[in-house]
This record gives C-alpha cells, structure tokens and sequence, in this order.
C-alpha cells in the first residue's frame, strides 16, 4: 500500500535544546518545556495522586500484620508477567511470607480473574487476592471471591466500563475520578507505585524487619513491561523506561533479563528501548501465547544465571515456533484480503475482519497488528475459542484516530445479544463473540467504523522529521539521536526523508534489501530495508529513490559504521 510522506509539524516553538536537529525533533513532538528532558526520578509523578492507594496500602499492611496469605493474578502477556514479578518479588523482600501467584492460561481459561481462576485462589485458601495488568473488568471471579469472604485488591491499567467490579480497593489511573495526570501507565507501572507507596508506609509504621527495599532495583522490569505493552512514552514513562534502561546497562538487572538479551544477541551496555520491544518481548511474550506464562515469571524472578539462561532457552524455542505459526497465517490472511474488494475503495471508512477454523488463538494479536501495519486498517483476527466450543475469540488492533474499545462499546450498546465479552484500549483489545455470528459482525463492524471514522483517516500517512542537512550524516548524529531517547509509542523515534541515487542493491535470505545510496552530497552511505515485501515492491532495478529512513550505527568486527534503517522506498 503506497503511503503518503509528511513531515511532523512543531507542536511548540520554545528553545528545548542548543542542538537544531533536537531542539525540533522535541518540538515536534509536543515537549512542553526542558523540565520534560530531565528524565531523573525526581520528575515521576507522586504516589499519592493515584485515587484509593490509601485503601491499597491499607489492605496490603493489615494483611502482613495478620499474616494472611496473599495470591498475585496476573496476566498471559509481558506486561502481566513483568508485574507480577514485580508485585512478587516486592512483596517478598518487604517481608510477606506467604505469597502466591497464578496467570490464567489463555486457552482453557481466557484473560483476568476468571470464574475459573476465583476457583484456583479459593483452592488455594487466599486471604486477598491481589491483580495486576487486570481485574477492572472482572465482576464474576471478584463477587465469587467476596462471596466466600476474600479481600480484593484491583490494580489495572485497562479502561473501566461504565460500571465497576465490588473490590475492596481498586488503583487505575483510568478511573474517571482519577487525578494522576499520566493515564498511561502500564500495568506493571501502577503495581511499582502501589509498591513505592507500600514502602512508605511500612516506613512510618516501622514494619521493616530488614533492610528497606530498594525500589530502583524493579526498574528494570517496569521498563520492559511499558516498552512491551506499547503504552504511550509520556514524561512519566519516559522517566520510567530511561531508568530502567539504564540499570540494565550497568549490569543491574534481573538474571532473566540479562539471560533473554544473550540469546537475542543484544548488547547489554548500548541497550536501547527498540531493543526491549523488538528482542526481548517476543520471546518473553511466547510463553504465554504457546503455553503458559508462569514460564515467564519463573524466568524474570529467578536468581540462578544458569536457570535464567536454560529458561530463555525455553522461550526462544517457543519464539521461533510463534514465528513459524505467524508465517503461515500472514499467508492465509493476505489471501483472504486479496479476495475483499472494499480494500481498494477509499470513498467510505472499514476494518478488516478475519477468521480461519485452525487459526492458533495465541498468534491472532500479532497477526492483526501486521495486517493492520500492512493495510493501515483497524484489524480484527479471530480463532476457535478451542475444538469443542462455537465461540470465537477476537484481537483486534487500530490505527491512529479509532478508538478500538470505543468501537466495540458502540457496537456491544446498539446490538447487546452480538459480542459475548469484550475489552481493551485505544488501539489494542479483545473479544468473544458467538461463531454463528462472524458475518453479522463483520458487517457491523464495518458499518460502524463508518460512522466513527471519515475515509481520511485510512491514508498512511508517513510523518517525519525532514531532511538531514549534508554534515548531519555521521556517526556523532547516530549516537545523539539515542542518547535523546528513549524512543516509543506516541514519542517516535527520529525518521528522515530524502532523495537518493540507489548504486546497488541486492536481496538477503529473500525479504532483507541491502543498498548503497548516495546522499545530494555525494556522501555513500549503506541502507538496509529489513522485511520486505518484495511483492510490493518487485523492481529490484531502481536508480533513484525517495528513502523514509532512520540513522544507525553498524557495529560488525569492531568497526563502527553509519547506516540507514530504511522503513519506506518511493521510487
């Protein structure tokens, strides 16, 4: 699909760095002031705004006064495994000695604090039950739980529908009475400031019977959690991720960490928040969309460096047979939209809506995000919800200006007997629907997406930074550039434009086109386009080209050299 390049318009016009190219790449992204470049904990945002931590903080002191037991529910994805980790470990060196935890398996027993799972904590003789990255939408398994006398607590990031479960306190910055000005935590975010909060009050109180924890150690988790949940990287977790990051350089992170960036063969000391979301989080995310994710939460809470390493072993076995199920059923997918003709029209706004009997239910996300990256369209992948059931299970995936859960609320509001449950955010969510009703809800879907969205709003807009002056292309440009980060969703990672004469280029292993360009300088400079769809673009013979780009620095062999990350080719 061709798309259309604009550059990004500056959102401010204030001084935010000596250095020009900076200085308009930050305006552009709408930084306020250089107070937002000071990416140093003193900036996070306090505890205390969160609404109900008071009630939280409560529930978790009475709780080790009384010496209850405790089980952590998380969630199937990075996000969940890297707060309950969190919530785990945290607990755990504050002196809480019985503490469990269960992740729902995705395929028997589907997403949060289920009937299923409330079953599991009641069997399990839980006290209080602790969520996180879910429970704001979990009214059955919760008033099970009160039912038979266990206290809840809710800590969640999710958007909360109109009405909210019976738990004893809930902490989500998208609560409507919330005042905490980021409401783009991740889950892993809100359960660390559940923590720092804990720990102040185990401070007053003068509950320590050791040495106080040190939350910057959890930092590390908390980066990878919000780099992987895609959330927006506000000032708030920008400072998140930037700490996190560089604790992991140092060497100061988590054995399981450090085992899952061995086996990407990332560099620990150089590390960047691409590296997170693209390296680390699919093999991490693996284990919950082919198994279970408990196999991820043992990994990012052990303390042996060789259990960690034969763990991430597990995981990247698990990763490349994602892969393999991604393949497949990218090819299936591409069929099925060869054959719509609606992709052609732009004179009236749709989604795509896809289903396949043997579809695998725990690759669909990943599926309907890179048909949605194909076809800038809002993607809905569904799969049998197992052998035996007539549900479907649904991920759906957005583009900038549709909002996902909005969607499938208008629809769940206009046609209640349609979907069976649903949930999610802005440009992620999920859903169930019953099998005899894919095509009504197909054409639904499209016909509601009209209403919310004008045709506009399907053009791939390419936005980027401009052109690069001539001395701007050097190594010292490359390292700036990632040093200005971190880089992340709703805060894009600096991309270029511009004319080049193409001098060679080849494929690698079929999908990777390797070129040598030259700059209007008559600078040459290596370019590599990674993943490409040599349908799309078949001409291999291309002497001029307008590149969208990204400067990198190659490192092969102890040899430093500049190179161009190509993300789109105008010929």
């Amino acid at each position: 699909m061709n798309k259309i390049i604009k550059r990004r318009p500056l959102l401010s016009s204030d001084t935010l760095s000596e250095h020009p190219l900076l200085n308009r790449i930050y305006q552009s992204r709408g930084v306020k002031s250089k107070t937002e470049l000071d990416l140093t904990l003193k900036g996070l945002h306090h505890p205390k705004l969160l609404a109900n931590i008071e009630q939280a903080v409560e529930l978790l002191v009475e709780s080790f006064q009384k010496q209850e037991r405790i089980v952590i529910v998380g969630d199937f994805d990075a996000d969940g495994a890297t707060s309950t980790s969190l919530a785990l470990l945290a607990l755990r060196q504050f002196g809480f000695e019985k503490v469990d935890y269960l992740i729902p398996d995705r395929f028997s027993q589907g997403y949060g604090l289920s009937i299923a799972i409330a079953d599991m904590v009641i069997a399990k003789g839980a006290d209080l039950v602790l969520t996180v990255d879910n429970g704001i939408s979990s009214f059955d398994g919760i008033d099970l739980l009160k039912a038979h006398g266990i206290k809840v607590l809710v800590t969640d990031h999710h958007l909360p529908a109109d009405s909210l479960p019976n738990a004893d306190a809930m902490v989500n910055p998208n609560l409507e009475y919330c005042e905490f000005p980021s409401k783009s935590l991740a889950g892993v975010g809100v359960i660390f400031y559940v923590m720092m909060a804990l720990r102040a009050e185990f401070r007053e109180l003068n509950l320590y019977r050791d040495q106080e924890p040190n939350m910057a150690e959890f930092l590390d988790l908390v980066a990878l959690g919000t780099v992987a949940d895609v959330v927006p990287l506000d000032y708030n977790n920008r400072i998140l991720v930037n700490q996190g990051l560089n604790r992991i350089r140092s060497g100061m992170c988590r054995p399981g960490i450090q085992a899952l960036l061995e086996i990407a063969k990332r560099d620990q000391s150089s590390l960047q928040a691409s590296d997170l979301g693209f390296a680390v989080a699919p093999r991490l995310n693996a284990a919950g969309r082919l198994e279970n994710m408990s196999l991820g939460v043992e990994l990012l809470t052990s303390n042996s460096m060789s259990l960690a390493r034969q763990l991430a072993l597990e995981l990247d076995s698990l990763n490349q047979t994602r892969k393999e199920f991604e393949q497949e059923m990218k090819t299936e997918a591409l069929a099925i939209c060869a054959k719509l003709p609606k992709l052609s029209h732009q004179d009236k706004a749709h989604g795509i809506v896809l289903y396949q009997p043997d579809w695998h239910q725990g690759v669909i996300g990943i599926l309907a995000s890179r048909i949605k990256d194909q076809f800038h369209r809002p993607v809905i992948a569904f799969a049998q919800e197992s052998e035996e059931s007539d549900y479907l299970k649904g991920s759906a995936r957005s583009i900038s200006g549709i909002h996902m859960r909005d969607l499938l609320e208008r629809i769940d509001t206009n046609y209640p007997d349609l979907i069976v449950k649903f949930g999610g955010h802005a440009m992620a969510a999920g859903l169930t629907i019953h099998q005899d009703h894919f095509q009504r809800f197909q054409t639904l879907f499209d016909e509601t997406i009209n209403e919310f969205a004008e045709p506009e709003l399907l053009q791939n807009v390419l936005y980027t930074d401009g052109e690069l002056n001539g001395n701007e292309f050097n190594l010292q440009t490359a390292e700036l550039l990632k040093q200005a980060g971190p880089w992340g969703q709703n805060f894009a990672e600096p991309m270029f434009e511009g004319e080049f004469k193409v001098l060679q280029q080849r494929l690698l292993a079929g999908k990777h086109l390797k070129l040598m360009v030259e700059n209007q300088q008559g600078m040459l400079l290596d370019a590599i386009w990674f993943n490409v769809d040599v349908r799309a673009f078949p001409d291999l013979s291309i002497k001029q080209a307008k590149l969208v780009y990204k400067l990198d620095i190659n490192e092969f062999r102890g040899n430093r050299n500049l190179q161009l990350l190509v993300e789109y080719l105008h010929a």
